[in-house]
């Protein structure tokens, strides 16, 4: 039995576009102003983010149109690198970045709940898990549901971005100065570099998601064109709506202010609108709600691909015989993430070192098209600017782990750390795929 064909461009576009646009864009700003204080670097870094990410996606869509299967990054890695190196990424993916992802996002859409209907501690923790539990119904009941969810959620949430946007644009009472690249060494320790690399941080995870359209792959209409199409596409919506925001937030309130504010699309709006805080909340809620079904929907791929290869438990590997849904890898997932979020309560302190995990990734993924290209595999996209534009993606991607192993040691070993143990791991689902061969 295989998984069916059912998602369409729109739908993996609202996929690429609603996997990046969760609440990052909501809570990022005043981390990166706090790095970087003046309103020429906070743009920049922003843009510099917007022309990674564009290289990063230009990259992954030649190689999507190559594999255009079940598993996304994982497959890139294993026809690249062999085995050991996509069992650590899926290792990764199930048990700290997708799962630590959904149970912090579950978190802040309660929390945001809570704005609008005031709820205890235990209820908002209850209100979590249902959210994950439905989410987790329906993507299992089948791909066209998910896929639905996530189109009418996606262009909620891009309606508000516009609304914002709109707003800022019209009605801001600040004039920006775009220039403003002063860097006063008295009140900031970190040198630019370093300052700029660790705004980066924030930036990525904000535009980081887009990859999640190539895990469905497989349940896509002529894939190896539409999922090219997709990545580009939606990206491009995604930089396109995160520096307009920005604009939006600078023309709303000073510069100062947005360092300091722990809700920037929340009190900016309502500088302009009264109802604006209630408004925000609310499509926060929807943007997040998105992105967890999102999450839910793709990453159990990963999961199913890696079953079906042996190097995971082969329970993942089926499909449900009525929905066509790789069930069990789904359940799976979000039972891991409730648990998470039960005992842990919350992930801030992993933030730092999930995007470190992430960059290796992306580093091993966007080289895998070198591989592919001295092997001269058939594709139907070829990268733009072929090889400036990996070789750009990889070198950023290399300068955020480095400068995260710089100035955020514990994260970055905790990370090398989680790594070793899925090694660990792999050799004893290799050494039970020997002994089976051996039988």
């Amino acid at each position: 039995m295989e998984l069916q064909k059912r998602i369409t461009l729109f739908g993996l576009v609202m996929i690429a576009v609603g996997s990046s646009i969760g609440s990052g864009i909501f809570r990022t700003p005043s981390e990166i102003v706090g790095y970087l204080p003046t309103t020429g670097w906070m743009l920049t870094v922003w843009v510099v983010g917007a022309l990674v990410s564009l290289c990063g996606a230009l990259t992954f869509a030649e190689i999507a149109s190559i594999f255009p299967k079940a598993g996304g990054f994982y497959v890139f890695l294993k026809e690249a690198f062999g085995p050991l190196v996509a069992f650590l990424y899926g290792w990764s993916m199930l048990l700290v970045i997708n799962t630590g992802s959904l149970a912090a996002l579950s978190l802040v859409f309660v929390a945001y709940l809570n704005e609008l209907i005031p709820l205890s501690d235990t209820a908002q923790l209850l209100v979590a898990v249902a959210a994950i539990a439905l989410l987790t119904l329906m993507n299992v009941r089948g791909v066209k549901w998910g896929n639905a969810f996530a189109s009418v959620f996606t262009s909620a949430k891009l309606f508000g971005i516009a609304v914002v946007v709109l707003i800022g644009l019209v009605w801001g009472g600040f004039t920006p100065d775009f220039m403003d690249f002063t860097w006063s060494s008295e009140s900031q320790q970190l040198p630019i570099i370093s300052a700029f690399g660790l705004a980066l941080i924030g930036v990525t995870f904000s535009y980081g998601g887009y990859q999640h359209a190539t895990f469905v792959a497989a349940e896509v209409k002529d894939a190896d064109r539409v999922v090219p199409r997709a990545l580009l596409l939606g990206i491009g919506i995604v930089c396109l709506a995160y520096l307009t925001i920005n604009v939006a937030y600078l023309k709303l309130l000073p510069i100062q202010k947005i360092a300091t504010s722990t809700g920037v699309a929340s009190e900016a709006i309502s500088t302009v609108w009264a109802w604006g805080g209630k408004f925000i909340s609310l499509m926060i809620l929807m943007s997040v709600l998105g992105t967890i079904g999102i999450y839910i929907l793709t990453a159990p791929r990963i999961y199913f691909a890696m079953a079906q290869d042996g190097l995971f438990f082969k329970k993942f590997a089926e499909i449900h015989p009525q929905f066509q849904t790789p069930n069990w890898a789904i359940i799976f997932q979000s039972v891991w993430t409730i648990l998470l979020l039960v005992f842990w309560k919350t992930f801030s302190n992993l933030i730092t070192y999930v995007v470190f995990v992430d960059a290796v990734f992306f580093l091993l993924a966007a080289a895998s098209i070198f591989v592919f290209r001295k092997r001269q595999l058939t594709r139907r996209y070829n990268t733009l600017l072929y090889p400036l534009t990996p070789v750009v993606f990889i070198l950023m991607e290399l300068f955020i782990i480095g400068n995260t192993l710089l100035e955020k040691p514990e994260q970055a070993l905790a990370g090398v750390f989680f790594l070793g143990l899925g090694v660990g791991a792999y050799w004893i689902f290799a050494k039970m795929i020997t002994q089976k061969r051996d039988v």
